[in-house]
This record gives structure tokens, C-alpha cells and sequence, in this order.
């Protein structure tokens, strides 16, 4: 465990400070307690030898009961305090990478996958629970026990506590070169194990796609490559760490065959009396301890030290997108005023909106056309930020949209997304997800604009039904008009619906528009301000402004006659969609 990561983790630690500072005087009680063993037993032999009665049998044995009980005692507190603290460390790591991941912008997730960053979450986080635990622990009593024997046995005979430690120079360059080995396969591994937690992830998620297109064999095949590959890392790591162990042991077993040697001659030579002799074994026999913990604390920590660096690597990421020295905090509402002007925007240097001009005046209903990859699901990513624009190019109210807190501007729109996304639970918690406080009777208004009641009514268990894992339970149109209740119960300023009703038949389309239109004339002119994306004509032609994109830039805008009047690319589209539903319905 070097400075840096010390450094690092410190923060963590020090929250506990108290706490580890009492495991550490109990442990520093223990570690005497456990020393005094041999001292007690070399009384008790030099004693008993000048001549034995039962009295003096059963002092001897009741003083090492005491002292063997109050050990366990004091072991049973050490183990809780600092296993305790390594639990509590992990819970807060934990929570800090989750509220970093949270921060983050769509690039960091194109960066890193889901399986990878949940190995790190999951593994990474295991590993570095047991170095901050068990790892610290250990290696805390195998110093002080260190410390401890030695100075006894120096005090003892000197002479033969240096033949002692003959083999000490061997066993600290054992450490190094086996420890940094490890540290390399460990980190080795845990890219390996990011990989096929990837794999799996990717497979239960597209399970569907597997099936249909009968791709088991070959997914079974590529997992068990990569399995196979995990498993050949973690044996290179399991036969080094298996050499490290007996080498210890070898080594120690070396100081036992010197201490036999040169500790019997002194005996032969009364420089130390028998029970001495006997003591001086019982503690060679606990540094038995810190030389074979030696290897699992060593494995331990560089475990640990390779996980925490990869956690790191995410702790450490800056967000793209954050409030910045601009941002004014005394702006506590949005009215939903929106303006991009001069507008260029690049995806890793392809050009993708350029010199784009548009503005969406307060409770107006904005609707945005054009070919698939023309720019316009890009555009209003900008709204909310969730990516980011040059400065001065897209304002919200007059004013840059930086200037707004992100809160403040995120808990003013509500986004129905393109890819909807419905988590594992009751359909009253998917809808009520922005407000989690929301009573019935809003969630049953909100589903009633969104035309889902009805469906919902129809479920055995109405709005307590469980969707499934991404809603899979659910049909498309289902789903989407389930994302959009969940928008409408925020009852936000500003309304974004990517293609939102793309899977739902027209004649709900139609009365789903009519509400919402409803809605917003009752609230009055600046009641919401709604942005609609979609490829079919008949959702966007009662909109009060149409912005027709191509390659990025808005060709056209106006209402739908003067569109259609125009003839243009807007007629054009409307004629083709005219002519596909009078094939449709000669069909």
C-alpha cells in the first residue's frame, strides 16, 4: 500500500478515526497479551524445575487461562472494530461512486461499459473492503507483534536473536518481487472479470435478440473463450501466491534449525536456562504468524491497490457537464423560453448541427421533422443538457443556458426519450419516478392524458402491476405512453417527446395530442412549452411552428399550410406519407 493510495483513502478512514484508533489500542492490548504467553510459560518451567506441588501447578495454569481468555476477549473486539469499519468504508464508497457515475455525460458511458463498471462496483469494491479490514488489520499486529518479539528476544540474548534473523534480508526481497507481481495479475484479472461481466450483461439484456436469431452456440462459445482466459489469469495468480506461502515457511523453517543449533549450545553453556530456551521457541513460534500472514496480507493488499486504482479511475472522472462559475444561483425557475442561436454542435469532430437558428417561444408547441440522422434528437439533448453546446449558443429565457442551475433546469422539463426506459417495478412507481411523493389521483390524471389508464385497468393488479426488467411485460405503445405520464406528472415548463409515440396507432396518437393540446390552452399562454419529434406528419401538423432539419441544418419552419403551401421538402414528406396510407389501405 504506497503514499498515494494511503492519501486517497485517508478521507474514508478519517470519518472513522475514532473507531480505528480504539481497534488499534485493543489490538496493541492483544498483541501484549498474546506475548505474554511465552513470558508465563518460561516462569512457570524455571520454577516448576526447582520443584513441583500442586499448588503451584494450578497458579501457573490458572495465570495462563486468564491470560488466554482475556486474549479472546480482546480478539473478539479487534476483529468487530476494524471488520466494521472495512464494511463501513465499502458502504461509503460505494455511494460516492454511485453519485460520480450520476454526474457524468453521455461520453464517460461510451468509454466505459455496464458490465465493467459494474465489476468495479461489485469485485473491485470486495477487494477493497478486505485490504482496508482484514488487510490493515493484519498487518498492524504482525508490525506490533514484530516489534514486540523482538525487543524480548533482544533483551534476552542478542547473539542469537541476529542468528535469528538470518533469513530476514531473504524474506523482505521474497516480499517485494512476489508482491508486485501479484499487484500486475491481480489487475490483469480484474480487466478479465470487467470483460465478462460485460459479456454476461450484454447477453441477458439482448436475450430476446439471442433467441431470435439462434445465436446461442456462438454466445456460448465466445463466454466460455473468455471464461476460459479468466480462469488461465486467476491460475498464474494462484501458482504465485502458492510458491509465496512456502517459500515463507521454508525461510522461517531455516530460522527454527539456527535457533535449534546455536540456542542449544547456549543452554549446553548456562547463557540462558531452559525455560529461556523453551520461551525463546514459543516466540520464534508466534513470529510463525506475521511471516505466513505476510503472504496473505501481501495478497490482500495488492488486490486491494489494483481494485482501488481502477475505482479510482472513476472517482477521479470530472464531469463535462456541471455547474460552472456562470451559473446563477438565485435562478429558481425556468418559464420555458427557448432560443438556440448560431448554433454548431460536433460528435467527436463530425459535424452534426451547424448554424441552426430557432426559437421556441413560452407555451408554444414546437415540432421538429426531418430524416433520421438530420440532427434533431441531438437538438434537444441541448435543452436539457444532457449534451452540452459552445457558450451563448442555446438560451433558456434570454439568458445562457449556463447561467441556469442544472437542477433547476432539469426540474423544469420533462423527457420522453426515443429508447424508453421503465425500471423493474410497479407501474405506480415507473410513472410517479420525478415526483415520489405523488398521490393517486395525480398518477391516475397523469396515465389519463397519456392514454394508459384504460390499459392499466385492464392488469390484475392495476397501477401496483410489476413491468419487468426494462419493462418487458409491457408492449411498445404500452411503454411509451407509460414514459409520457411519467413526464406529465412533473407537470413541467417545458415537455420534450422524442418520437415518443412512434409505436402508438394513430386514433390514440390523436387523442392523446388533443388532450395535451387541451391542457395547455387551460393553463394558460405560458403554461408549457412542448417539443415534438416524429416522423409522422399527422402528429406535428397542429403544432405552432414546424422546423423541418436536413444534414443538420433547419431548411424550413412554419405552420403546416404554409409548409405544405410552400412545397417543399415538408409537402414532400406529407405527399409520400399521403400516398404509403392509400396503399396501406388498398392492401
Amino acid at each position: 500500500m504506497n503514499w498515494e493510495m494511503l492519501t486517497a483513502l485517508w478521507p474514508y478512514i478519517r470519518r472513522y478515526r475514532g473507531r480505528m484508533s480504539a481497534g488499534l489500542i485493543i489490538l496493541l492490548v492483544n498483541t501484549a497479551a498474546f506475548v505474554l504467553i511465552p513470558f508465563e510459560i518460561e516462569l512457570a518451567i524455571n520454577d516448576l524445575g526447582r520443584g513441583i506441588d500442586v499448588a503451584k501447578l494450578l497458579r501457573y495454569c490458572l495465570l495462563l487461562m486468564v491470560t488466554v481468555i482475556a486474549r479472546g476477549v480482546l480478539n473478539y473486539y479487534q476483529r468487530l472494530i476494524m471488520i466494521t469499519i472495512s464494511r463501513l468504508i465499502e458502504f461509503d464508497l460505494r455511494n460516492d461512486l454511485l453519485a460520480k457515475l450520476e454526474t457524468l455525460s453521455q461520453a464517460f458511458f461510451q468509454k466505459f461499459r455496464t458490465g465493467d463498471l459494474m465489476a468495479r462496483a461489485v469485485n473491485d469494491l470486495a477487494a477493497v473492503r478486505n485490504m482496508v479490514g482484514p488487510g490493515i488489520m493484519y498487518s498492524a499486529q504482525a508490525v506490533v507483534l514484530f516489534v514486540y518479539v523482538v525487543a524480548i528476544l533482544w533483551r534476552q540474548d542478542p547473539v542469537l536473536t541476529l542468528i535469528a534473523f538470518v533469513p530476514a534480508p531473504f524474506v523482505s526481497l521474497a516480499v517485494q518481487w512476489f508482491g508486485k507481481r501479484i499487484h500486475e495479475r491481480f489487475e490483469r484479472i480484474q480487466a478479465m472479470f470487467s470483460r465478462l461481466s460485460t459479456r454476461v450483461e450484454e447477453n441477458l439484456g439482448g436475450l430476446r435478440m439471442v433467441r431470435a436469431y439462434t445465436r446461442e452456440p456462438l454466445e456460448e462459445e465466445r463466454f466460455d473463450r473468455l471464461n476460459r482466459q479468466y480462469v488461465q489469469h486467476n491460475m498464474r495468480l494462484v501458482l504465485l501466491a502458492g510458491a509465496f506461502d512456502p517459500l515463507l515457511q521454508f525461510l522461517l523453517g531455516v530460522a527454527f534449525v539456527l535457533v535449534l543449533w546455536f540456542g542449544g549450545r547456549a543452554v549446553l553453556e548456562h547463557r540462558i536456562t531452559i525455560g529461556g530456551y523453551a520461551a525463546f521457541n514459543l516466540y520464534m513460534a508466534q513470529m510463525a504468524f506475521p511471516m505466513i500472514a505476510m503472504g496473505y496480507v501481501i495478497n490482500l493488499v495488492q488486490r486491494g491497490a489494483a481494485s482501488f486504482t481502477r475505482l479510482r479511475e472513476l472517482l477521479t472522472q470530472t464531469p463535462d457537464i456541471a455547474d460552472g462559475p456562470a451559473t446563477d444561483a438565485s435562478v429558481t425557475a425556468v418559464r420555458g423560453d427557448i432560443e438556440f442561436r448560431g448554433l454548431n454542435f460536433d460528435y467527436d469532430g463530425q459535424p452534426v448541427l451547424r448554424d441552426l437558428n430557432l426559437h421556441i417561444r413560452a407555451g408554444k408547441t414546437v415540432a421538429l421533422v426531418g430524416h433520421t440522422g438530420s440532427g434533431k434528437s441531438t437538438l434537444v439533448s441541448l435543452i436539457p443538457r444532457l449534451l452540452d453546446a459552445a457558450p451563448g449558443m442555446v438560451l433558456i429565457d434570454g439568458r445562457p443556458i449556463r447561467e441556469i442551475p442544472l437542477r433547476v433546469l432539469r426540474k423544469s422539463i420533462g423527457l420522453v426519450p426515443q429508447e424508453t426506459l421503465l425500471f423493474s417495478d410497479t407501474l405506480r412507481a415507473n410513472i410517479s419516478f420525478g415526483v415520489p411523493n405523488a398521490g393517486d389521483a395525480a398518477i391516475e390524471e397523469a396515465a389519463g392524458i397519456a392514454g394508459i389508464a384504460g390499459d392499466i385497468a385492464d392488469f390484475p393488479e392495476a397501477y401496483g402491476t410489476r413491468v419487468g426488467e426494462r419493462g418487458l411485460t409491457l408492449s411498445g405503445g404500452q411503454k411509451q405512453r407509460a414514459a409520457l405520464a411519467r413526464a406529465l406528472l412533473r407537470n413541467p415548463h417545458i415537455l420534450i417527446m422524442d418520437d415518443a409515440l412512434a409505436s402508438v396507432d394513430t386514433i390514440t396518437e390523436d387523442r392523446i395530442l388533443e388532450q395535451l393540446e387541451r391542457g395547455r390552452l387551460e393553463g394558460g399562454p405560458h403554461s408549457r412549452t412542448t417539443i415534438i419529434i416524429s416522423h409522422r406528419i399527422s402528429t406535428v401538423r397542429n403544432a405552432d411552428l414546424i422546423a423541418v432539419l436536413d444534414h443538420g441544418r433547419i431548411v424550413e419552419q412554419g405552420t403546416h399550410a404554409e409548409l405544405i403551401g410552400q412545397g417543399g421538402a415538408y409537402a414532400e414528406l406529407y405527399e409520400k406519407q399521403l400516398l404509403e396510407e392509400e396503399l396501406s389501405q388498398v392492401e
